[in-house]
């Protein structure tokens, strides 16, 4: 069984405010690989109603695309991400709660095969103080494809962290 990530992990690392703020720039996590395999593809695509057969009929995907097979939703790689944060990213002392507050961009740059594993790589891109009590954090991240040499997705995902 896979190791499941969990935003309250008592050992889960932590950064000062000030820390994520004097960070921008640089890497501060990479996240642990994650299997995408044709059972995840299919639950996904059941739960969000998207049973397109480029993911959802591995057979035909192998005879109709250049794929060689079933691919997993964009979706559902960018829909990961949240898991990779909670292994690779610190959390910040003193901080209350969190919430996504969007993407600035999002490039799905090569199909992840059914079978695959993934793992996100994170950079501070930007961190602006929104008031005292809230700290908007851009993320700058790619997700890697094990063995390919391009990544599945690139995106720019701010959040909020709420303070007091």
């Amino acid at each position: 069984m896979t190791a499941v990530a969990n935003p309250f992990d008592a050992a889960r690392p932590k950064s000062t405010r000030g820390e994520i703020q004097s960070s921008v720039g640089k890497e501060i996590g990479v996240s642990r690989w994650i299997a995408i395999d044709q059972a995840r593809i299919d639950a996904f695509g059941k739960l969000t109603e998207d049973l397109y057969f480029i993911h959802m009929d591995p057979e035909r995907a192998k005879k109709e695309t250049p794929f060689g097979g079933a691919i997993a939703h964009g979706f559902l790689t960018l829909s990961m991400l949240s898991a990779m944060a909670y292994d690779a990213v610190p959390d910040i002392e003193g901080r209350t709660m969190g919430m996504n507050y969007g993407f600035d961009k999002i490039r799905f740059i090569s199909p992840v095969p059914a079978g695959s594993r993934v793992r996100a790589h994170f950079v501070i891109g930007a961190a602006t103080a929104k008031s005292d009590r809230e700290l908007v954090i851009r993320y700058d991240v790619s997700v890697e494809i094990e063995g390919k040499p391009k990544p599945a997705l690139a995106a720019e995902w701010l959040t909020i962290a709420f303070f007091g």
